[in-house]
């Protein structure tokens, strides 16, 4: 077996299910780069009306979306395109919500995915209520909540841990803690040495990981996943990692982090990590990763494609969903809207 070191080098087959899991998230986790990056400048050039970047946060998004099965759920926010994608969404699908659409793009029965939620935490307690029915049912569903360490700031979230937790309900809360809430340091929020420590408030398993090591988060997210899945109640997981771009595309860090900050935490880019992991085990050569990288080419295409095809939202649509019977409000509302020819 030449060294990896060579410009072409062999690849050794998957010696186990865990190496097996490494590449598939690695082959995720460049090709969720590629559409991230792809969506920012999609927003840049006004196809999108904002966008989040998960930017650095690739192994919590990947990590924690192949650790489910097809039929759990994912509640995800608004900065969690990527799992979303992750998860078998189409691209222009998964980017409804931020073309400025009134829906979500998809349907979250059949994906299983939960629309992207943009107020913070309100989607934890959704997620508590749907396994709260499924265990009425029968059904040995697990629900996977994706939030910021922002989120973990709302009212919304203690509630849904604290129900969860009550009612012993299969829901793994994965905190993404990228360390600031927009503009807000973590140490602005919070005096708790760890987030992960607010489990033992709840009386439910709480971890902290490294939130930029794919295969960390993959093992506790599915540790978690089982434990729900055999009635051991919920669990609580803070990963560490690092928001790498702005907040939104019309954010300004430098307004409120240092620049040396970001260029620090390059070396714990999570997908380079990864790949050097492949390739110190023959797990990844440079034809494999130029295979990957085409790959993520063409999904990037397919992601410009599917958002630039979809014709300019119709606003009188967002009346036709809100009341069987529209209120004098929004009849009011709709004439105002057609009088201006926005409609």
């Amino acid at each position: 077996m030449t060294s990896s070191n060579a410009a072409t080098t062999m690849v050794s087959p998957p010696a186990s299910e865990e190496d097996a899991v490494l590449l598939r998230g690695y082959r995720k986790m460049v090709i969720g780069r590629r559409f991230d990056q792809q969506a920012t400048n999609l927003a840049k050039q006004g196809s999108l009306a904002v966008y989040p970047s998960s930017l650095g946060q690739e192994a919590c998004q990947v990590g924690a979306v192949t650790a489910l099965r097809n039929t759990d759920w994912l509640f995800p926010t608004y900065r969690d395109s990527m799992a979303v994608v992750s998860r078998g969404v189409g691209p222009g699908e998964a980017l409804t919500l931020l073309r400025g659409d009134w829906h979500c793009g998809y349907d979250p029965k059949v994906t299983r995915t939960a629309p992207h939620c943009t107020p913070l935490a309100t989607q934890a307690a959704h997620a508590v209520g749907l396994t709260m029915a499924a265990r009425l049912s029968g059904d040995d569903v697990v629900a996977m909540v994706l939030c910021g360490d922002g989120a973990t700031s709302e009212g919304d979230f203690h509630e849904a841990v604290n129900l969860a937790a009550v009612y012993d309900t299969p829901v793994v809360f994965l905190v993404q803690n990228n360390r600031y809430a927009i503009s807000v340091p973590l140490a602005k929020q919070t005096r708790a040495e760890a987030l992960a420590a607010k489990a033992a408030g709840y009386g439910i398993t709480g971890l902290q990981i490294d939130g930029n090591d794919f295969g960390a988060v993959h093992r506790a997210v599915a540790n978690a996943v089982d434990a729900a899945r055999a009635g051991r109640g919920p669990t609580l997981i803070e990963a560490l990692t690092y928001r790498m771009a702005p907040h939104t595309n019309a954010d300004d860090p430098s307004r409120y982090r240092d620049p040396a900050e970001p260029l620090a935490w390059r070396d714990k880019d999570p997908v380079a990590r990864l790949a050097s992991t492949l390739r110190a085990h023959d797990l990844l050569d440079d034809a494999a990763q130029r295979a990957i990288d085409e790959e993520a080419a063409e999904f990037a295409a397919r992601t410009r494609q599917e958002v630039t095809r979809y014709e300019r939202p119709a606003p009188a649509e967002m009346f036709e969903h809100v009341y069987a019977r529209p209120t004098p409000q929004l009849l009011e509302q709709a004439r105002e809207l057609a009088e201006r020819g926005i409609a």
